[in-house]
């Protein structure tokens, strides 16, 4: 009998398995790096849209934000809420500032004016403005018959604010109308 041998000995090598590991990783780098080279911040800036044949918006010192301005009190309706704070070309006062409530409650505030154009051309100037600027329409035509435009918008306060267009009258050269806004405390 022979005496007993040790095993023989064979190495293995670990570069087969680490080459694999050392490739993935120059590949998420390599990936990393020409993201990074092609995903360079842009600058996005935003506008509003012109609106071909549309109402231009009333700017001025009789502008719509101005003859707006006694709805706007003590920090209601919160700043997002005041871009619809806007008056079509050419409007006029035709009524004194309603506060509902005086206070005391949820806030409510309307102003009647006159517009020398149309119905249908005032209540699509608001709907192109009020869109552009993130209100949304839910309700079209009011309870006695009349053109009437109802938009709302989630306000910075927590409420959400409801922006109303109401033609009270109309002719072929004119129409008197309502700007009423209001808060409510849930969606529509």
């Amino acid at each position: 009998m022979s005496s007993p041998r040790p095993p023989l000995t064979t190495t293995t090598s670990i570069w087969p398995a680490a080459s694999v590991l050392i490739a993935a990783v120059l590949m998420l780098a390599g990936f990393m790096i020409l993201n990074v080279a092609t995903n360079a911040p842009t600058e996005t800036s935003t506008s509003l849209p012109l609106i071909v044949g549309g109402l231009p918006v009333q700017g001025g010192l009789s502008g719509g934000a101005q003859l707006l301005a006694g709805c706007h009190q003590a920090g209601s309706p919160p700043n997002n809420i005041l871009d619809g704070f806007m008056l079509p070309t050419p409007s006029r006062v035709d009524g004194p500032f309603a506060m509902v409530n005086q206070g005391a409650g949820d806030y409510d505030c309307h102003r009647s004016f006159v517009t020398t154009t149309t119905a249908a051309k005032l209540l699509g100037f608001y709907a192109g403005q009020l869109a552009a600027r993130g209100w949304s329409n839910f309700s079209s035509g009011a309870s006695n018959g009349m053109p009437q435009l109802l938009f709302q918008k989630a306000g910075s306060d927590t409420f959400y604010w409801v922006l109303g267009i109401t033609v009270n009258h109309s002719d072929t050269r004119s129409v008197s109308w309502t700007f009423r806004i209001y808060q409510n405390s849930a969606s529509v």
